[in-house]
């Protein structure tokens, strides 16, 4: 079948550092469900495709800090006890009126990941993704230590935090990511110096950064270096809230529970349907609307295709991107439409391959000057440099100026105390809790994040603490102050 042009999928899976820090609702229970629900099912199924012989399938961005918890021996040992509880909660659901299928559909889940997980997971995460890597069947991206909006960041913690992101991915899955989802897709004009520095191809922005023009990669103002734009036609299609597929009336409703078990009986039913009046959930029904969805996706796939291609008069791309997340933990049904639509595009006369290959092939289009610019809502910064969290960004300027001032001069011999302050201030302006902050999802607890890692750092910076005990409840243990010393010189001027 002729090919009708080229689809990348990208994958960006990222949680904040939740280990240690609380368990409900969204310490390390968040990483759990995630864990459960979105990555086991997702590894697997490409581990499937790999085991079938199938090549740049996506790609997969896995941010070091969550890579980090996917490895740490705590997390695995609370995810496996997790994986239990799920079980348990199967059982308790058999014993509650009119929860009998339910309970055996979720014992057989729990029962299930928890074989996967002992089999597959046992030596972390890395030794799930390292294969996938090495069969060339996901191209891996990388990113920033702890997930940082960078164009808040000063120069001298921007290139090493980057750098030393990229340098932990390699250590992790024995590959250097050519190419990042820099964080909350943030850009403002000249970050693509840095990206040359580090040995960065290809990153990723949203569409209206783009204006629209998505149909190709672009050099970005004459680097060497490749923005990729994210085509919100259809990435919309699945995401959207108000028209996305997950909203579907027969699958797994995410917001209604039941409590005693935490599970979810209810189908969404309808928009604007009472908890209490949802229908319960039917798997063949949802099993069948998964079918059409994929039906639906392909065929507008194709017709997106096919229209740049008249448009533009040469073969055309298309890049639809999403959390990893989505897939299985919001939406239920998610790892079983990515896997039918990843085996019927290429049936349908549609090149799947991965950014690295889109490059590859040639879909590359003339050089852009990129706009200051996000994924967020207006698609500039105001999320993380809003009115709403101005109080965070006046904290994390102040918390840059005084790290940078207070790190041990170039030439000095490595220091635990400034490498701990350095590991706690990046925890600290990690983009997560600004987010929060601005959608309202537990502001409390991202306040209190940001507060108590930027607490921890100023006070090693004025040699109080406890360097060693925070060090052992922190990722990057590997981390070395001298490599932000090296680069910052004399220059502490944030912002």
């Amino acid at each position: 079948m002729r090919s009708v042009g080229t689809f990348c999928l990208v994958l960006h899976s990222h949680l904040p550092w939740l280990a240690h820090h609380g368990i409900w609702p969204v310490g390390e229970e968040w990483l759990y469900q995630a864990w459960a629900h979105s990555y086991l099912p997702v590894t697997d199924m490409l581990a499937r495709l790999a085991a079938e012989g199938r090549r740049d399938v996506l790609t997969l961005g896995v941010t070091p800090v969550l890579a980090a918890q996917l490895d740490d021996p705590h997390c695995l040992r609370g995810m496996h006890d997790w994986l239990g509880g799920w079980a348990l909660r199967a059982q308790l659901a058999a014993t509650r009126p009119g929860l009998g299928s339910l309970a055996e559909r979720e014992h057989r889940a729990a029962t299930a990941a928890l074989a996967d997980f002992e089999r597959r997971w046992r030596h972390g995460g890395s030794a799930v993704l390292r294969p996938l890597v090495d069969a060339g069947t996901v191209e891996p991206l990388g990113g920033p230590l702890t997930h940082p909006f960078q164009p808040l960041l000063h120069p001298a913690l921007r290139e090493p935090t980057l750098t030393e992101g990229l340098t932990d991915t390699t250590r992790r899955i024995g590959h250097r990511p050519a190419g990042i989802w820099a964080p909350e897709c943030g850009y403002e004009p000249g970050m693509e110096e840095g990206y040359t520095a580090a040995g960065v191809d290809h990153f990723l922005v949203d569409g209206p950064a783009l204006r629209g023009d998505t149909a190709a990669a672009h050099p970005v103002d004459g680097s060497g270096v490749h923005c990729i734009g994210r085509d919100l036609e259809i990435t919309y299609r699945v995401w959207s809230p108000k028209a996305g597929y997950p909203g579907d009336p027969a699958y797994r409703d995410f917001h209604t529970f039941d409590h005693p078990t935490g599970f979810k009986p209810a189908r969404v039913t309808g928009h604007g349907v009472a908890p209490d009046r949802k229908r319960p959930y039917d798997p063949q029904r949802a099993a069948g609307t998964v079918a059409r969805h994929v039906d639906d996706f392909v065929t507008v796939v194709r017709d997106r295709l096919a229209a740049l291609t008249r448009r533009d008069g040469r073969p055309a791309l298309v890049v639809a991107a999403y959390d990893t997340e989505l897939f299985g933990h919001w939406w239920h049904e998610g790892p079983a439409w990515l896997e039918g639509v990843l085996r019927a595009l290429p049936e349908a006369g549609v090149d799947v391959t991965t950014l690295r290959g889109a490059l590859r092939a040639g879909h590359v289009g003339p050089p852009v000057e990129l706009p200051a610019s996000s994924w967020g809502s207006g698609k500039d910064w105001r999320v993380w440099d809003g009115e709403q969290v101005a109080d965070l960004v006046s904290a994390n300027d102040a918390l840059q100026r005084e790290l940078l001032e207070g790190l041990p001069p170039a030439g000095t011999a490595r220091d635990p105390v400034a490498d701990q302050a350095v590991r706690e201030a990046l925890l600290s302006l990690s983009s997560d809790w600004a987010f929060m902050v601005s959608k309202g999802s537990t502001p409390d607890y991202a306040r209190r994040r940001a507060e108590l890692h930027a607490g921890r750092a100023r006070a090693l910076l004025r040699g109080d603490g406890d360097p060693a005990g925070w060090r052992a409840t922190s990722p990057f243990g590997g981390l070395d102050a001298r490599s932000i010393t090296l680069r910052s010189g004399s220059d502490a001027t944030v912002r």
